[in-house]
């Protein structure tokens, strides 16, 4: 499931007994065309599913005119073959990786070879849903994340941004950075070079956990304190319609794409794969949480 397809919207959504999943693209109220995408794939062969669960992401495109819309979407097209089928026994953080680092090719390489997709690019969050477990892989300033009952609203990737830089580096703080001239200009994406640089994370979900995937047309016109205040709300159909009518209430200034999830219960339980930064909320020791994480192996 990979929309938009017509440079408008897009809706989809999935359920079963562990997770409902849904995904919800609109253009926005000034964009002409919809550069954002994002991905739902379930793979029908049960032994790929026990191996590599259900992977979801969004992708948002740049480079103007069908250059954004063409990078997202071939982005993402890319991130499932490879993730599933060219990496047998590569363990989840690192097939995503190269799922990732293979979107990021193909969509340089079309730039250098089309002088209508010259310079065009994409963010990409993609999570592999396994388990008991989340594995993120992350480029740009889409975002990731985690609402749990009784935690504080977790942002669970940083933004590859000029202004989180400048955050990060006790130059301005977050009030300013909201209202920053160059707070969409980003420092890493997908496509604008040979290589790309990947973020990898692990979570340990837990039951009534949501997770979110949005492109920073949700995230600029939408508070933290309202993503929270909704993603804790027990009526998960009506979040992500929602989420994009509050975006657009506050003036729908770019395109709009979210997934999100519930977790209903952990069915069967996966054991932890080793190579993306463990996500924790608890205060437990170093070696307390190595004990906890090889202990269920």
């Amino acid at each position: 499931m990979l929309g938009p397809v017509d440079g408008h919207g897009f809706e989809g959504q999935y359920s079963d007994p562990a997770l409902s999943i849904r995904l919800l693209s609109d253009l926005g109220k000034k964009r002409q065309n919809n550069e954002d995408s994002c991905l739902l794939y379930i793979p029908t062969d049960e032994a790929l599913l026990d191996s590599r669960g259900i992977l979801v992401a969004v992708a948002d495109g740049m480079g103007g005119a069908q250059a954004g819309e063409y990078a997202s979407h071939n982005a993402l097209r890319c991130l499932f073959p490879v993730y599933y089928g060219h990496t047998p026994h590569a363990l989840v953080p690192a097939a995503l990786r190269q799922a990732i680092e293979t979107a990021n090719s193909f969509v340089f390489r079309e730039s250098e070879q089309n002088s209508e997709y010259a310079g065009m690019g994409t963010t990409v969050s993609a999570v592999a849903l396994l388990g008991n477990w989340a594995y993120i892989a992350h480029v740009g300033d889409s975002r990731v994340y985690l609402c749990r009952p009784g935690q504080p609203l977790k942002q669970l990737t940083p933004d590859h941004t000029l202004v989180a830089e400048q955050i990060k580096n006790g130059l301005i703080n977050e009030e300013e950075a909201r209202t920053h001239s160059l707070k969409n200009l980003i420092t890493r994406a997908v496509g604008i070079r040979d290589t790309v640089d990947v973020d990898l994370f692990s979570l340990e979900l837990q039951p009534e956990d949501t997770l979110i995937l949005c492109s920073d047309g949700l995230t600029n016109m939408v508070s933290d304190e309202t993503l929270e205040e909704e993603m804790l709300k027990e009526d998960f159909d009506a979040l992500a319609p929602t989420l994009i009518d509050y975006a657009l209430e506050a003036g729908g200034t770019d395109n709009i794409t979210l997934v999100a999830v519930r977790v209903h219960e952990i069915v069967k339980e996966s054991n932890y794969q080793q190579g993306a930064k463990l996500i924790s909320f608890n205060k437990r020791g170093f070696f307390k949480s190595l004990f906890s994480i090889f202990s269920r192996q």
